[in-house]
């Protein structure tokens, strides 16, 4: 059970998160939860997870791996970030994670009573939508909050107009 949502509250505000990684698709979610959040006088928080199987090393190397993969993951959401703020003129919060994402995202929800919607965005693989997205599908592992999937291939007009 998910604690209840504040951001209807005095003094609060309604949150989108948007799961950021190295996908394409990835940028659409990033897009319409800025939409949305600029919309309806929102926030947007960019979370971005780190997979600890990377890091089962010796314990030198794996600090090493751990810094390096922390770099990358500030590189990443700085970028997804400064897009943000050009196209929309939203500042997002950027939270990094260590773990398994689906783990990571529900405990970025619980501790964050604010965030009321979680954007993802379909990939057009043909390995799939994207690991999120089909553990959504299979209902392998619920999120507590509502989920909205932005298919791959609508442009920024098209979200735009839906936001």
């Amino acid at each position: 059970m998910v604690s209840r949502r504040l951001s209807r509250l005095e003094g609060h505000r309604r949150k989108f998160l948007a799961v950021i990684d190295d996908t394409p698709e990835c940028q659409r979610a990033v897009h319409y939860a800025g939409m949305r959040a600029k919309n309806s006088n929102g926030g947007v928080v960019l979370l971005y997870v780190i997979a600890n199987a990377d890091f089962q090393q010796w314990l030198g190397v794996e600090e090493i791996m751990r810094a390096e993969a922390r770099e990358e993951a500030e590189a990443v959401l700085a970028k997804a970030a400064q897009a943000l703020r050009e196209a929309i003129g939203i500042e997002p919060e950027t939270v990094i994670r260590e773990g398994v994402a689906s783990e990571q995202i529900n405990g970025l929800i619980e501790e964050d009573r604010d965030i009321a919607i979680l954007v993802l965005a379909a990939g057009s693989a043909k390995e799939g939508p994207g690991p999120l997205v089909s553990s959504l599908a299979s209902r392998a592992q619920a999120f507590p909050i509502p989920v909205t999937v932005i298919p791959d291939q609508l442009t920024d007009e098209e979200l735009d107009a839906m936001s």
